[in-house]
């Protein structure tokens, strides 16, 4: 046939059951059809409408070269402002044609173009239905590729600025775990590794999360998003507390374990202002309004300290810590506490050792306390080593025969000592101490 119709369906993503529906024919009288395509591009798409041009030609000729006039080379043109489509096929004039693809007879192209010359490239205009369905279905495809490269595109710009903030969508559907959340403008996943648990959301539900990166992959620019990340919680307190949006207060350090509990350190750069109260809120008002948003998660603001001892004190309240040995060789801090502070220095299942570790970044070993009057033999061997400088080994011995104090060690001899095991040398040594 002279003229046939390839379909273009259209469906805008961005305003549901919205359908527009064009006819690409490749014939004289297409111009109309082709300028509602270009017109729907450039409103609708925001594709300028020389770009979807380059990409209708483009087909077209790369189609056309590849079917029925494989080897011919053309020349396709259409008008932007009117729409109408004009095809050439560059011809060169000789006067015996071998290939009437590419080659013309100098009479027919005299006829064509008065004065053509021997050796001379002349455009001879053909009918735009001859270059073949084929060619009409390619322009189809690219199309609608170029469509879907432009959304990929548009996506891109779109989010590119965004990564770190708080974004605002609506749930659409759960594929294996993970969420897929519509912002408008484009679909995001949020995977199940970035997910709070204990947290459900059905289709249709509003959900905030943190636009956490743009992933490239092949079908195109994914959005991820967050809501169990520490940065999320970090940007809910950028929002809700003023200071900290202008920097008075600096959030030094920061833990969290999703769903259940958060630690802060912050500090401020100006002496009248409290960070801690700062973020708290008057009665609580900005640090709640963060935890409904998290579902009811803990949150612990205190105060940050460059000194790691200050800041696991701080860290644990209100667990008191009764002894705090510091190896700053291996970066652990040794805590021990008492048997009724046990419990809430270790937290359950640990969270919050393991969060305060995280938040000073050292390895913290805890440990139950024992006082020293719990300990009568420790006592008296503490007692003797530390008045008389005995090596522990020697104190232990002495207090297992009775000497337990510097007052029962009066009057002991070397035989006494010779006698109870201890070698003359040691016993002499020992009486020397006296």
């Amino acid at each position: 046939a002279d003229t046939f119709r390839v379909q273009i369906n259209l469906t805008s993503q961005r305003k549901v059951g919205f359908s527009a529906r064009f006819f690409l024919s490749l014939n004289k009288t297409m111009s109309s059809e082709i300028l509602t395509v270009l017109e729907y591009m450039e409103k609708e798409k925001g594709i300028q409408r020389a770009d979807m041009i380059a990409t209708i030609v483009n087909a077209l000729k790369t189609a056309a070269q590849k079917g029925v006039n494989s080897g011919q080379e053309l020349k396709i043109d259409i008008n932007p402002k009117n729409g109408a489509l004009k095809a050439w096929a560059v011809m060169k004039v000789v006067d015996s044609v071998s290939d009437p693809r590419t080659e013309i007879h100098l009479e027919k192209a005299q006829a064509v173009k008065p004065g053509a010359v021997l050796g001379e490239l002349i455009e001879r205009e053909v009918d735009p239905a001859s270059l073949g369905r084929i060619a009409a279905q390619t322009a189809r495809q690219a199309v609608m590729q170029r469509i879907r490269q432009f959304e990929k595109d548009r996506i891109f710009d779109d989010f590119k600025d965004q990564v770190g903030n708080i974004v605002t969508g609506t749930v659409r559907r759960r594929e294996r775990g993970d969420i897929f959340v519509d912002l408008g403008r484009a679909e995001a996943v949020m995977p199940s590794k970035e997910q709070v648990p204990g947290e459900e959301y059905q289709p249709g539900d509003r959900i905030r999360c943190l636009l956490l990166s743009i992933d490239t992959t092949p079908r195109g620019p994914e959005v991820i998003l967050s809501r169990g990340s520490p940065k999320f919680v970090r940007r809910l307190f950028e929002l809700e507390v003023t200071e900290v949006a202008d920097h008075t207060v600096k959030i030094e350090a920061f833990a969290r374990e999703p769903g259940y509990r958060t630690k802060i350190a912050v500090t401020s750069s100006d002496p009248k202002v409290d960070p801690v109260g700062a973020c708290v809120g008057a009665r609580g008002a900005r640090v709640k309004t963060i935890v409904r948003e998290l579902g009811g998660e803990k949150i612990d603001i205190i105060q940050y300290f460059a000194d790691p001892r200050e800041m696991v004190i701080e860290a644990l309240k209100p667990a008191v810590p009764r002894e705090i040995v510091i190896d700053d060789k291996t970066h652990r801090i040794l805590l021990r506490v008492a048997t009724e502070d046990l419990a809430i220095a270790i937290g359950r299942k640990g969270q919050n050792a393991r969060l305060t570790s995280r938040l000073i970044g050292w390895r913290i070993d805890i440990e139950e306390f024992h006082a020293a009057g719990n300990d009568p033999r420790g006592t008296a061997v503490s007692s003797l080593v530390q008045r008389f400088a005995f090596a522990p080994a020697i104190a232990g011995r002495l207090v297992d025969m009775g000497i337990n104090s510097p007052a029962a060690f009066e009057g002991v001899e070397a035989d006494d000592l010779a006698a109870a095991g201890f070698t003359l040398e040691e016993a002499q040594d020992i009486v020397s101490r006296e």
